[in-house]
């Protein structure tokens, strides 16, 4: 027996309700037949809800039944919210996994075969850099969660904005072995505050702080993902170091 649902959602040539778009998808992909009613300027879909005393649109019918919004919907099918609340770590996965295969792919091209040294080399060098400009994207916001743990941070604010220069153009640096003399021991200092101050935060005042290592306003926690961040970057200037002098 088919289901039915209909949907009213905004449609107008400025908007596409990205809730709409969404909710409509998740009804087809659960074996609806689906009634599209397109609110089709902001005064009707106004006006819908004010004389059916709706907050928002969409809004979701099941045979004839009402069922709710997008956050309904969802519910009703068992999935989990959109966007997901609390604290995640996929952002940092997402970092990790993306380096670790440009750092293969790059070892293989250039090489033509896979170095483990090259690929680990590349890898964190590769991984400063996105987490750079993560944190470059948004200066200011990155700062506000980076100054509420680092211990030279919070007593000196410019610096939460010297640090996200420090570990891009430092990744940049290391990944062609340029001005390793200079470039090293910054990233060594700079990670070795970074570590000891997460270590703090995290170990001895057991502050529960989320993580400004992938820019500002994430829910990644702060912790030893977060601490790996800084270890691997001490790793990498360390052996820069060891392989020049």
């Amino acid at each position: 027996m088919s289901k039915h649902a209909t949907i009213y959602r905004m449609v107008t040539e400025d908007h596409l309700c990205p809730w709409g778009i969404k909710a409509k998808d998740l009804l087809n992909r659960n074996g609806y037949e689906v009634e599209d009613r397109h609110l089709e300027t902001m005064e009707e879909n106004e006006t819908y809800k004010k004389e059916n005393g709706f907050d928002e649109t969409p809004q979701i019918f099941v045979d004839g039944e009402r069922l709710g919004t997008y956050d309904d919907l969802r519910e009703e099918l068992g999935k989990g919210p959109d966007p997901k609340e609390g604290k995640t770590y996929q952002p940092v996965i997402a970092v990790f996994g993306v380096a670790a295969a440009m750092a293969v792919t790059t070892t293989w091209a250039s090489l033509g075969e896979l170095s483990l040294i090259r690929v680990a080399e590349l890898f964190i060098a590769f991984s400063m850099c996105v987490l750079g400009i993560l944190k470059l994207q948004d200066l200011k916001s990155y700062a506000t969660g980076f100054v509420q743990y680092d211990l030279v941070a919070r007593h000196y604010v410019p610096y939460a904005y010297v640090y996200a220069f420090i570990e891009a153009a430092g990744g940049a640096l290391m990944i062609a072995s340029i001005a390793t003399l200079v470039v090293a021991p910054i990233v060594l200092i700079a990670s070795s505050i970074g570590a000891v101050s997460i270590i703090n935060a995290v170990y001895v005042k057991k502050r529960d702080l989320n993580c400004a290592c992938v820019g500002g306003g994430s829910s990644v926690p702060l912790g030893f993902i977060s601490l790996s961040e800084n270890l691997l970057m001490m790793a990498m200037a360390i052996w820069m170091l060891a392989k020049t002098l």
